[in-house]
């Protein structure tokens, strides 16, 4: 999964150096991949604790250096790609499909009230702009774009752009040009 990630980043025109030592996305990508490795595949009791202990302190730092929080209980397919500093929460419960771009500023969290209260769930070939929420007990359909400083509180179908507080369907262009 760390290779696929590293080659979007790489499709976006960055070099190896440019990637690993100054793209801050990467490095939360990186720590996450590792966290989620340990979190999924680590059944040894004593061993486990130690080293998710230690990813946790990871993820703290990479958190405090970056502004990007992403617990490794969440669940993102491959390619994934963060392409702005900062800002980026992720609840423990999200889940993330395929090739999808995250902005800077973006919350994906849990909100709502009875039925509707929970932690979304994300298709594959989203693209969520700047300082957007997506929250709630919800579903992004595939090759959506969320448009930037939306609240998306609704589920939304595929292949549909939406935008606004609460967002809407604008138009039924999909996230191809965005991804």
């Amino acid at each position: 999964m760390i290779k696929s990630d590293y080659k979007k980043y790489k499709r976006y025109g960055g070099s190896f150096i440019g990637i690993v030592f100054f793209t801050q996305g990467f490095w939360a990508i990186l720590q996450f991949r590792t966290a989620s490795y340990v979190y999924l595949n680590v059944k040894v009791f004593g061993i486990r604790q130690f080293l998710l202990l230690g990813c946790l302190i990871w993820q703290k730092l990479i958190e405090i250096i970056t502004g990007i929080s992403i617990p490794s209980s969440v669940e993102i397919g491959h390619s994934f790609y963060i392409g702005h500093f900062g800002g980026i929460i992720i609840h423990p419960r999200a889940k993330i499909g395929v090739n999808c771009n995250l902005s800077h500023g973006v919350t994906i969290g849990i909100s709502g009230r009875g039925a509707s209260r929970g932690v979304p769930c994300i298709g594959d070939n989203v693209y969520i702009g700047c300082n957007s929420s997506v929250v709630g007990n919800i579903q992004i359909g595939d090759n959506c774009v969320i448009g930037a400083n939306s609240l998306v509180n609704k589920s939304v179908p595929a292949n549909n752009t939406v935008l606004g507080v609460p967002a809407s369907i604008i138009s039924a262009n999909t996230s191809k040009d965005y991804i």
